[in-house]
């Protein structure tokens, strides 16, 4: 059978590749789903190295070296906490590659066009016998690359859905390009994290997605390749406008939303090539992306069809004055209350990240449960800028799995804790999601630590975080601010606890 081994091994990573996303649903198999990822993407090169088209093999060994020099370099020396923008900026690479195969495909496509048009041909007609009638000399015909002969052998309908195809892999891309890098701007500080839109709002993405559309029918309609351009233009500024309108509180849910669709300009570059393990793998990420992304806005509260049109992340109206002052206490007064506790839930956010702190949690964690202490992790959906950020982190600490639990699990169980520690969070622990109306968060689902006995906050100063927004829990009568660093912080409450 033609190509036989080609599809022998891409059913083989496409098996491995499923079973590494189900794998990467529990903390306890997510090693073992990593390696089944690992080892179905180099079964994946591999099979592509030596299928159909393969050649130019110095060029394709040189581009696989540097990248694995390039993924080996990102590897070993970005941090944790630059994991969610290093993600993003990773998606921007898919959204770019679907655009030049789109771009790409539209030249073949052309340029096979011009060779029959030259001997007097038709591109796409069919025979009497049903089979698509190449008519090219032997030589025009072995001359194109193993795309050009596959568009060769394409009827005219066939061309036309490859047509239908590079159009939505290019706005697709173009769009998951722009988005992706403005998010890792967002991520990485460069990119003012609040929500912004140029005047006109909705309506210019609105009015964008139309034009795009508009374009889109004429290129089908044989208009040329310039309407290709003027699309994947608009799409690029959609893709800008669109996370542009999306504010720092709700970038888990962006990182995660771009996540599906750079899987589906994946699918769309598979589409356009005829490739079948890019399909699979392109709809795995894309469907899985778009259900994750469903998950976390069911768990900020939010309309899963505001997300993808960049409508959220901003105030409705004025927001409630917060009245109080934040009091602070030394690392005595925590140990002290710690050493009196019998329940403690610990609740990690970005800040914990930031700080490196994970390893004092972890051992502050061991010498409490040594102490015979019930010792507990609330996890929020959201909590730090990427999807199971802070599992992760906890994990790497060497935190039992067992006692790290999600919001729904642990949420009830508040009112009988004696000492909740909040370590750099801020939107998943603040209590205006459900008494301000007018918050940016207001209905979100969140920690409610504010109803343990008592709460302390491990914060670097008072200020209101990366989203800028104000916390009222900071406020509270049973709150104490345990200012500073926190892996610096943790360090000295460390020496208080034996």
């Amino acid at each position: 059978m033609e190509n036989a081994f080609t599809i022998a091994a891409y059913v083989v990573a496409a098996v491995l590749f499923i079973l590494s996303l189900g794998g990467l649903s529990g903390q306890e198999s997510a090693k073992r789903a990593v390696w089944y990822g690992i080892v179905g993407m180099a079964v994946a090169v591999i099979a592509t190295m030596f299928g159909p088209g393969s050649g130019l093999w110095l060029a394709s060994l040189v581009l696989i070296a540097g990248g694995a020099v390039v993924g080996y370099q990102l590897a070993t020396k970005v941090e944790m906490t630059q994991m969610p923008e290093l993600v993003a900026i990773m998606h921007s690479l898919v959204g770019l590659a679907a655009v030049f195969v789109g771009f790409n495909a539209d030249l073949m496509i052309n340029y096979v066009g011009n060779i029959y048009e030259a001997q007097g041909l038709v591109m796409g007609a069919v025979g009497d016998d049903g089979i698509t009638a190449i008519g090219l000399p032997k030589e025009a015909y072995d001359g194109l690359s193993a795309f050009g002969k596959l568009i060769a052998k394409k009827s005219s309908v066939e061309i036309g859905i490859l047509r239908v195809e590079l159009v939505l892999g290019i706005w697709i891309g173009a769009v998951t390009f722009t988005g992706s890098v403005i998010a890792y701007g967002k991520l990485a500080g460069k990119v003012d994290s609040s929500a912004k839109k140029l005047p006109g709002g909705h309506l210019l993405n609105a009015g964008a997605a139309a034009l795009s559309l508009l374009l889109a029918i004429m290129y089908l309609g044989g208009s040329g390749s310039w309407t290709l351009v003027l699309l994947t233009l608009l799409a690029l500024f959609i893709g800008y406008h669109l996370i542009m309108g999306i504010g720092g509180a709700d970038m888990p849910v962006v990182v995660s939303m771009l996540n599906s669709y750079s899987g589906w300009a994946a699918a769309a570059i598979g589409f356009s090539l005829g490739n079948d393990l890019l399909i699979v793998v392109g709809a795995l990420v894309g469907s899985s992306g778009a259900i994750l992304s469903y998950i976390m806005c069911k768990a900020m509260n939010r309309s899963f069809i505001s997300v993808i049109l960049g409508g959220f992340g901003g105030a409705a109206g004025e927001q409630m004055a917060v009245e109080g002052e934040q009091i602070a206490i030394d690392a005595d007064g925590v140990a002290q209350a710690l050493d009196e506790a019998d329940s403690i839930i610990i609740i990690p956010g970005y800040g914990m990240a930031v700080a490196q702190a994970q390893q004092n949690v972890a051992e502050l964690t061991r010498r409490l449960r040594a102490k015979g202490k019930e010792v507990r992790f609330a996890i929020h959906p959201v909590a730090g800028r990427l999807p199971g950020h802070m599992n992760v982190l906890l994990a790497e600490a060497k935190v039992p799995y067992d006692i790290v639990l999600e919001m729904d699990e642990i949420n009830d169980d508040f009112p009988d804790t004696d000492v909740a520690i909040v370590i750099g969070s801020n939107d998943i622990v603040n209590p205006a999601a459900q008494d301000d109306p007018n918050s940016p968060i207001a209905g979100m689902p969140v920690l409610e630590c504010w109803k343990a006995k008592q709460v302390f906050v491990s914060k670097r100063g008072q200020g209101t975080g990366y989203s800028g927004i104000e916390n009222p829990l900071f406020f509270k009568d049973n709150t104490r601010m345990f200012y500073g660093d926190a892996k610096a912080s943790l360090d000295t409450l460390l020496g208080k606890i034996s």
